[in-house]
C-alpha cells in the first residue's frame, strides 16, 4: 500500500512538472520541425493573444515543415476559461492561418458584451438570429467574425474566428 501511495504521489508531481514547464507554441512548434515561417506567425500571435496556458500541438510525423499543423491553447480565468486554436498550412515561403479562440463568460450575458463591444468599436455590424439567441459581430473590412452565443440568463459563449494569408 506504501508503495501505491508513493506511486501515485511521483506520478501526479512529474504531471505537475511537466505542465508547470510546458513551452510556448512557437517554441513547441519550432521543436517539432514546423515551418519556420508559420512557427514565426504563430509567436506573434501567440505574444498578440497573450497566450499562455496550457499548450498542445499536433503535427504531422514525418513531414511537419510541409504539412498543416494545429496548436491549441487553454486557459481559466475567475469568470470563464478560453481555449485558442490556430491550423498552420505552409506553402513554401508562405503560411496560411486560421484561428479560433472560445471564450465562456460566466458573469456576463450576450446583450451586455455586444453593447461593451460596440462602444468599444461603434463601425461593428451585429446580426441578431433566433429569438437573440446568436450574435454575429463582424468589422466593416470583415477580418474577423465574433459570434455570440447565450449560455443561460447571465452567459456567453463568444467565438472569434478569422483566416489570415500573410504575404499574399
Amino acid at each position: 500500500m506504501n508503495y501505491l501511495i508513493k506511486l501515485i504521489i511521483l506520478t501526479l508531481g512529474a504531471l505537475i512538472t511537466n505542465i508547470s514547464i510546458s513551452e510556448t507554441l512557437a517554441i513547441d512548434a519550432q521543436e517539432r520541425g514546423i515551418n519556420s515561417t508559420c512557427a514565426s506567425y504563430l509567436g506573434q500571435i501567440e505574444e498578440s493573444y497573450s497566450l499562455n496556458g496550457l499548450n498542445i500541438t499536433f503535427a504531422h510525423l514525418s513531414d511537419p515543415s510541409l504539412l498543416p499543423s494545429l496548436h491549441i491553447s487553454t486557459k481559466n480565468y475567475n469568470n470563464g476559461s478560453s481555449t485558442f486554436s490556430a491550423t498552420l498550412s505552409p506553402d513554401g515561403d508562405y503560411c496560411y492561418l486560421s484561428t479560433v479562440i472560445v471564450t465562456s463568460v460566466n458573469n456576463q450575458n450576450c446583450a451586455e458584451i455586444t453593447s461593451l463591444k460596440k462602444e468599444e468599436n461603434p463601425s461593428l455590424n451585429d446580426t441578431t438570429y433566433a429569438d437573440g439567441a446568436f450574435t454575429i459581430l463582424t468589422p466593416p473590412d470583415n477580418k474577423y467574425q465574433l459570434i455570440l452565443t447565450t449560455s443561460g440568463e447571465n452567459g456567453c459563449m463568444m467565438t472569434e474566428t478569422r483566416m489570415l494569408w500573410p504575404g499574399k
